[in-house]
């Protein structure tokens, strides 16, 4: 009689605990990052960069012409987000908030950029899918190196 209230009370607590540990997981959400083997998100991120991104960025992640060079208004054209560019040279983190906050908001005062800031147009979530799908287009050698970039800039 002992042992089967124990087994109930242990069989209690682990649900209890199975409970809890589903709730926290529900509740932050989805862990936050860019993950290029993510089939879903990578679809994702490719139908909000074609939205919100191509039409600067090149349906290709191929950039605008001369992306280099300055225009005339001082500004630089949008840069290639595929392996020619410099998007991999970025950390995830400094990627994400230059997204969701804008290039002007890491740049020095006075700095001009034609990048918005996507914080109130996109989500967390649609955010990290569009960095996934850019790099889920570069070279496996490109995103290996990225990732251990990204990875030392964590700590």
């Amino acid at each position: 009689m002992q042992n089967s209230v124990k087994l109930k009370a242990g069989i209690g607590l682990a649900v209890g605990a199975l409970v809890i540990a589903t709730a926290a997981v529900m509740v932050a959400g989805p862990k936050p990052g860019a993950d290029p083997a993510d089939a879903a998100q990578v679809a994702q991120g490719q139908a909000v960069y074609a939205e919100h991104c191509a039409s600067c960025h090149g349906a290709r992640l191929e950039g605008q012409p001369e992306w280099q060079s300055r225009k005339p208004d001082g500004r630089l054209p949008a840069p290639p987000h595929d392996a020619s560019g410099h998007t991999w040279h970025h950390p995830d983190e400094d990627l994400f908030k230059i997204t969701k906050q804008g290039v002007t908001a890491f740049a020095p005062p006075g700095y001009a950029s034609d990048m918005p800031a996507f914080g109130g147009v996109l989500s967390d979530a649609d955010i990290w899918a569009v960095l996934a799908y850019i790099k889920s287009t570069w070279p496996e050698d490109t995103r290996r190196r990225h990732a251990a970039m990204s990875e030392r800039a964590r700590k």
